[in-house]
C-alpha cells in the first residue's frame, strides 16, 4: 500500500490503521502503477480549537475521502488528539470503501485496555471512560464495556506489584508438529529435535545465570513461566532436570505464580504432571485450540479430542492449582455451530482459566503461503464466535482479566483471558502491561526491564535485551555477561538499586 502524508503524525499508527482495511498490505511511499495497490493521502491541519484531518484511499477506479475534525481537551495531549483526528478520517474513509465498521475503532495497539486504563488512572469514572471509547475513539459499546472491565480487573490484580518485583520467562522453542498458521520460532524436525539434549544444558546455566543476576539486584521473583514452543516436549527425567534446577535457584514455595504451558496434549503424561507438582508448578496450560478433529486435522494438530480429554482428566487429577484451557475462533474449516459446541463442551469441564483468541495468520505460517487470499477483514463467523466465548463466560461465573490484540486477526477482534476468582493468569498481565522486569532464559526469549516507579529517564522506561532467534544460534553464543552488564547499568540509571 502505497502512502503519502502532510502530517508530523507517527507513520507507525497511520500503517497500523490501515492495516484494518488491507490486512496483510506492505507499505511504500513511491507510486504503485497497479491498480489493485490501494493509496493513501493523508493530510493535517492544526488552529486555536483543535487538529483537522483529511484522508482519501484511492483503489482501482474508486476513490473516497473523509475530513474529520478533533477539539483541543484538557482530557488529551496535542499528540492524542491529533491521533484521534486522523484515526476518525482514516476509520471513515476506509469503512465507506471497504463497507466494514472495526469493532475496536481506531484502538488498534496490542492493548486496547490501556487507554481505558490511562482515563480511569485520571480520574475518569467507567461510565464516562465508556462513553469517551465510543464518542472519540468510535469503539462500539460492548467492546468500550469489555476494556473497561478488563482494565479494572487488571487494577485489581496487579495492585500488589512492588517496585522490586520481577518474573522470569523460559522458552522451551520446540513442537512435535507445527500449526499451520504458526510462525513462532519452534522446531519439528527430527535433526532439530535431536538438539533438545544439548538446549537443555546450555538452557539450564542460562537460567542460573539469570537468577545470579536478579539476587545481585535485589530482585524478588513474583512468577516464573515456562513457554514455547510447547515444554511438555521434553521426556520425564529432560522436565524434572529443568524443574529441579529452577528450585534449586528460588524458593518455588514463595511464587504468586509457577506455569507450566504444556500446551500440545499429546506430549503431556501423567509421570510428567507429577514431576510439575512435586515441584512447584501451580498452572498448566492444555490446549485443544478446537474440540473438531477435522479442524485439528486441517491446521496440523496431530492430537485428537479424545486426546484432549485424555490430557484434561491428568492435569485435573495431578492435584495442579490451575489448569487453562485455550481455543480459537475463527478457524479455517470452522463455524459457529462447531466453535459454540467446542466451548460448551470446555465450559462444562470448568477449568480455572479459558483463554479465547483469534485466528491470526502470521506473515510466514505455511498456511499463508497456501493461500494468500486467507486474510478476512469481516471474520465470518468469528465475530460471533468470539461474542458467545464473552457472554457465556460471564454468565458462568468467569470474569475477562486480560486482553491483547495481534495484527492481521480476522474481523480486527481480540483475544482474552477468562478466570474463575482466584485463578488469574498473574504473569500474562505482568508481562502484557509491562508493570515489572521479565527475565528471559532460552532461545528467541525476550528480557525486558522495567523502571515500575513513575520516575522516567529521557521517557524511557523500557529496555529490551534479545536472546538469539533460533536454537542453533543460541547454542554457539553466550550472552549472560552483556545481559548481567545491561541489567544492572539500567537499574543503576533508573536509581533502582
Amino acid at each position: 500500500m502505497n502512502i503519502k502524508t502532510d502530517s508530523p503524525v507517527n507513520k507507525y499508527y497511520v500503517q497500523t490503521l490501515c492495516m484494518i482495511f488491507f490486512p496483510g498490505e506492505k507499505f511504500g511511499e513511491r507510486e504503485d502503477e497497479n491498480p489493485d495497490t490501494p493509496s493513501l493521502y493523508l493530510k493535517t491541519e492544526k488552529n486555536e480549537e483543535g487538529i483537522g484531518a483529511y484522508a482519501e484511499i484511492k483503489l482501482g477506479d474508486k476513490c473516497c475521502s473523509a475530513e474529520r475534525f478533533a477539539p483541543f481537551s484538557s482530557d488529551f495531549s496535542e499528540e492524542r488528539t491529533m491521533k484521534i483526528a486522523v484515526g476518525a478520517a482514516i476509520l471513515a474513509v476506509g469503512g465507506e470503501l471497504m463497507g466494514y465498521r472495526p469493532s475496536w475503532g481506531m484502538l488498534i495497539g496490542v492493548r486496547p485496555s490501556k487507554v481505558a486504563t490511562e482515563m480511569l488512572n485520571m480520574g475518569m469514572s467507567k461510565t464516562k471512560v465508556k462513553k469517551t471509547l465510543v464518542s472519540d475513539y468510535l469503539v462500539i459499546p460492548k467492546k468500550a464495556a469489555l476494556a473497561v472491565d478488563v482494565a479494572l480487573n487488571e487494577k485489581r490484580i496487579s495492585g500488589s506489584v512492588g517496585t522490586r518485583d520481577c518474573s522470569v520467562y523460559v522458552s522451551i522453542p520446540f513442537c512435535p508438529t507445527r500449526c499451520t498458521y504458526c510462525s513462532f520460532v519452534s522446531y519439528t524436525s527430527k535433526r532439530l529435535l535431536d538438539l533438545i539434549p544439548q538446549y537443555l544444558d546450555r538452557l539450564l546455566c542460562d537460567i542460573e545465570a539469570n537468577f545470579k543476576v536478579i539476587k545481585e539486584l535485589g530482585l524478588n521473583v513474583k512468577t516464573v513461566y515456562i513457554g514455547g514452543g510447547t515444554p511438555t516436549i521434553l521426556n520425564a527425567e529432560q522436565l524434572k532436570r529443568l524443574l529441579a534446577k529452577i528450585a534449586s535457584l528460588t524458593d518455588v514455595s514463595a511464587l504468586a505464580e509457577y506455569t507450566l504451558e504444556s500446551g500440545r496434549p499429546d506430549t503431556i503424561t501423567a509421570e510428567k504432571f507429577a514431576i510439575a507438582r512435586e515441584y512447584g508448578v501451580t498452572r498448566v496450560s492444555v490446549n485443544p485450540q478446537t474440540l473438531c478433529d477435522e479442524v485439528l486435522s486441517g491446521i496440523g494438530r496431530s492430537h485428537t479430542v479424545e486426546q484432549f480429554f485424555e490430557a484434561y482428566d491428568i492435569a485435573k487429577a495431578s492435584g495442579i492449582k490451575t489448569v487453562n484451557v485455550d481455543l480459537i475462533a475463527g478457524l479455517p474449516g470452522d463455524n459457529f455451530k462447531v466453535f459454540s459446541s467446542s466451548y460448551d463442551r470446555i465450559l462444562q469441564l470448568r477449568p480455572e482459566n479459558i483463554t479465547v483468541h483469534t485466528f491470526c495468520v502470521k506473515k510466514s505460517a505455511e498456511m499463508l503461503r497456501i493461500n494468500s487470499h486467507i486474510y478476512s477483514i469481516k471474520g465470518g463467523d468469528a465475530g460471533k464466535c468470539v461474542d458467545y466465548s464473552q457472554i457465556k463466560a460471564i454468565h458462568n461465573g468467569y470474569l475477562p482479566y486480560y486482553m491483547y490484540r495481534q495484527k492481521n486477526t480476522v474481523g480486527n477482534y481480540e483475544n482474552v483471558g477468562f478466570s474463575l476468582e482466584g485463578h488469574e493468569g498473574l504473569y500474562n498481565i505482568y508481562m502484557m502491561e509491562e508493570l515489572h522486569s521479565i527475565f528471559a532464559a532460552g532461545a528467541g526469549a525476550v528480557t525486558k526491564l522495567v523502571d515500575n516507579t513513575g520516575n522516567k529517564i529521557g521517557g524511557k522506561s523500557i529496555e529490551r535485551l534479545f536472546n538469539q532467534k533460533y536454537p542453533y544460534e543460541y547454542l554457539k553464543e553466550d550472552r549472560s555477561s552483556d545481559f548481567r552488564e545491561a541489567a544492572i547499568k539500567f537499574y543503576t540509571e533508573h536509581s533502582l538499586l
